[in-house]
């Protein structure tokens, strides 16, 4: 989760008009956007928003990373956006600091809670009941540092990236890794060379996960006793076994130098890459599409820096849902977006 210090009268201060207005410099059409396809606002007045997730029937979710050094002390929310109504409500507050959101096979919502007086854990939020059972919280006995974002693969297993950018707890992980949750397993460590892993996406063959690496220079602050290799700032390739082991990485964009990186990610049915670009350069800033090569394929220009994208479901597939700062966008897409568990 990308996260450059709030300044809370500018951000919440921005209004829609500024980003479609910013957004339509440098914007390529072509096989992914049509020429007319532009950024439409449909929620605004959050804090930090970030993970959003689809439900079977339409409605979005997402999270309000309410830093509670700049929030007057607010603890975190997850936003409910019904496209039918066009309204947005709180689904739950406090969060635990939800970050990272996606739906799994049976309906239920897998959420990543992060540090900052959050539950540093992972949990899974039945939608009937509403009550929720934590899948992950420590490793080697002690806390995660703060679990960032997370993709399920269609064996129902969770990867979740486990970062640290904010927050007063100790950083008690040696490393920011990667972890896999088995159905009923506790949480292992897969990756330990991502740098600092943010976001992950899984490819529609399931045969590669990707995970992205994003420290300074492009963010702003992170912290202190988390090891040089944090600096790295890019989108590795790892294959996937059939058993969900994980291979040898590969790097598949490289913003070294750039003062750029990736935020939170996700697929289409072809398998293209959806991604955040996050910047210190405002003309880098916006949502990026790679081939599973890495080629850069289009681009869509925002006035300020995203942070994740989730694709509709249904008759919605075609659009794509992106949380930017204070505000909630989407975007219609010439693709079909993906999802593990789409019927």
């Amino acid at each position: 989760m990308f996260r450059q210090l709030h300044v809370a009268a500018v951000a919440l201060g921005l209004c829609c008009a500024s980003f479609i207005a910013g957004a339509q410099t440098g914007f390529r059409p072509g096989p992914i956007f049509g020429a007319e396809a532009k950024l439409d606002p449909v929620f605004s007045g959050g804090f930090f928003l970030e993970g959003p997730a689809v439900a079977e029937d339409g409605t979005v979710f997402f999270s309000d990373i309410t830093i509670t050094a700049q929030s007057s002390a607010q603890a975190g929310h997850v936003w409910r956006y019904d496209p039918r109504t066009g309204k947005t409500v709180i689904f739950r507050s406090p969060s635990g600091m939800n970050n990272g959101n996606r739906f799994d096979e049976d309906g239920s919502l897998v959420s990543a809670l992060g540090a900052d007086f959050g539950c540093r854990c992972v949990i899974r939020t039945d939608m009937k009941t509403g009550k929720s059972s934590i899948l992950a919280g420590l490793f080697n006995g002690r806390p995660l540092n703060s679990p960032n974002d997370l993709v399920i693969d269609r064996q129902r297993r969770i990867y979740f990236t486990d970062p640290r950018y904010y927050g007063h707890e100790s950083v008690e992980q040696p490393v920011a890794g990667v972890y896999r949750i088995d159905p009923g397993a506790p949480a292992r460590l897969v990756i330990a060379d991502a740098g600092k892993p943010n976001g992950i996406a899984i490819s529609p063959d399931q045969r590669t996960l990707y995970v992205s690496s994003i420290g300074p220079p492009a963010t702003a602050q992170m912290a202190s006793n988390l090891p040089a290799a944090m600096n790295w700032n890019a989108v590795y390739a790892y294959p996937l076994g059939a058993d969900g082991s994980v291979g040898p990485r590969q790097t598949l964009v490289d913003y070294w130098g750039r003062r750029t990186g990736i935020d939170g990610m996700t697929v289409d049915t072809e398998g293209n890459i959806y991604a955040a670009r996050v910047s210190a350069v405002p003309q880098d800033r916006g949502v990026v599409v790679f081939s599973p090569t890495g080629e850069e394929l289009a681009f869509v220009p925002m006035a300020d820096n995203p942070t994740n994208v989730a694709f509709g479901r249904g008759g919605d597939r075609r659009k794509l849902y992106i949380t930017a700062r204070a505000n909630l966008f989407r975007i219609d897409v010439l693709k079909d977006g993906f999802h593990p568990f789409e019927k």
